[in-house]
């Protein structure tokens, strides 16, 4: 029974609990670590993302014999100058929708109210249990609003706390610019034999796969944010430019993203007419079929070859667990552990068949 598979993971399974049990009973003596990687994980992973991006221009520019510091150099220009136009003319205008959304949260609560009640009017046939619940969801509603209000200020400080953390981005790019030939050479010269093969070929996967999701997700949601844009401008609707940029940022997130996009952009064409919504929906049917069948296929392919199931189940959890930012983060987290998982399972199997061969030998 020793050398059963289940039972050896069981009793893995066993002492990684008590493991996990034992750092929680001495938690505090982490605590300084913990701060230090707080530190450290918002620009790191901030600097990974840019880096990606970055990638592909740093290899055509070195492609055309640009030196190395030269093809950095030209890269943090090109970043400034899209930062500028961001900041110079994008920025405003977002501030400006943002200022006036401010403005009209009382009168879009009241006309989200009207027209729920409107429509419990409408439906006698509801339960009664049914609608007392409806009817205290949209009377919490003035409640959430005010508290989002209430809490700006702490939000505000979380902003400039986190503007000092960004100023360590350049410099962490800066060297994944320069020396990411060199990382998984540096890691894998501490293992020998199958097991320095084992880790760069787990190394390179992973690289892969985070690339591959990175470059791919984000020419997507760039793609579907235009199609949006056009859409919307033509249609006339409000806040047109706060609600691509927010359906950019949620397209990252694959197959739920642009239905948590259209939720706002239908509140506020509904509010704004019943024909807006309908448009709206019209557009968004549009822009889910080309994402779907045209867009997503051709750019990503099946890099990720995650089920929409599962997609579903890892997005809900990490809702649960850690609000938006650990939603964004989720499905490529949980690819890279289905990565380094099927690379452990691959590794261990040509042991395995290995030690067969020798035996049968």
């Amino acid at each position: 029974m020793l050398n059963k598979v289940w039972f050896r993971t069981g009793i893995a399974l066993i002492i990684l609990f008590i493991l996990i049990k034992l750092v929680m009973e001495v938690h505090s003596i982490f605590i300084p670590f913990i701060i230090i990687l707080q530190s450290v994980l918002l620009p790191l992973l901030l600097s990974g993302f840019l880096f990606y991006l970055c990638l592909p221009f740093q290899k055509i520019l070195e492609k055309y014999n640009v030196p190395r510091w030269g093809s950095i150099t030209i890269i943090f220009i090109g970043l400034i100058i899209v930062i500028g136009i961001i900041v110079g003319i994008v920025g405003p205008m977002i501030v400006e929708q943002i200022d006036n959304l401010i403005q009209q949260i009382p009168m879009l609560q009241n006309e989200v109210q009207n027209i729920i009640q409107f429509s419990l009017n409408q439906m006698e046939r509801l339960p009664s249990d049914v609608t007392e619940r409806i009817n205290k969801v949209v009377g919490s509603m003035g409640d959430n609003v005010a508290d989002i209000l209430s809490n700006s200020l702490s939000y505000i400080t979380s902003i400039i706390s986190t503007m000092f953390l960004l100023i360590m981005v350049p410099f962490f790019l800066i060297y994944m610019l320069k020396d990411h030939e060199r990382f998984i050479p540096f890691i894998a010269r501490i293992f020998k034999g199958e097991r320095k093969v084992f880790v760069v070929d787990l190394l390179k996967d992973l690289n892969e796969t985070v690339k591959s999701y990175i470059q791919g997700q984000v020419t997507v949601s760039l793609i579907l944010g235009l199609i949006l844009y056009i859409g919307y401008s033509i249609l006339g609707l409000n806040y047109t430019l706060l609600l691509v940029m927010f359906a950019i940022v949620a397209n990252m997130i694959p197959f739920l993203g642009p239905w948590m996009a259209f939720a706002p952009a239908g509140i506020i064409a509904i509010i704004q007419s019943p024909s807006t919504f309908i448009w709206v929906c019209i557009i968004t049917l549009i822009a889910q079929q080309l994402e779907g069948n045209v867009i997503t296929p051709n750019v990503m392919g099946k890099s990720l070859n995650i089920h929409p199931l599962t997609i579903i189940v890892v997005i809900l959890a990490a809702g649960n667990l850690g609000g938006f930012m650990l939603i964004l983060i989720a499905v490529p987290l949980y690819a890279v552990i289905k990565c380094i998982v099927r690379n452990i399972f691959n590794y261990r199997q040509k042991i395995i068949d290995k030690a067969q061969s020798t035996v049968h030998d």
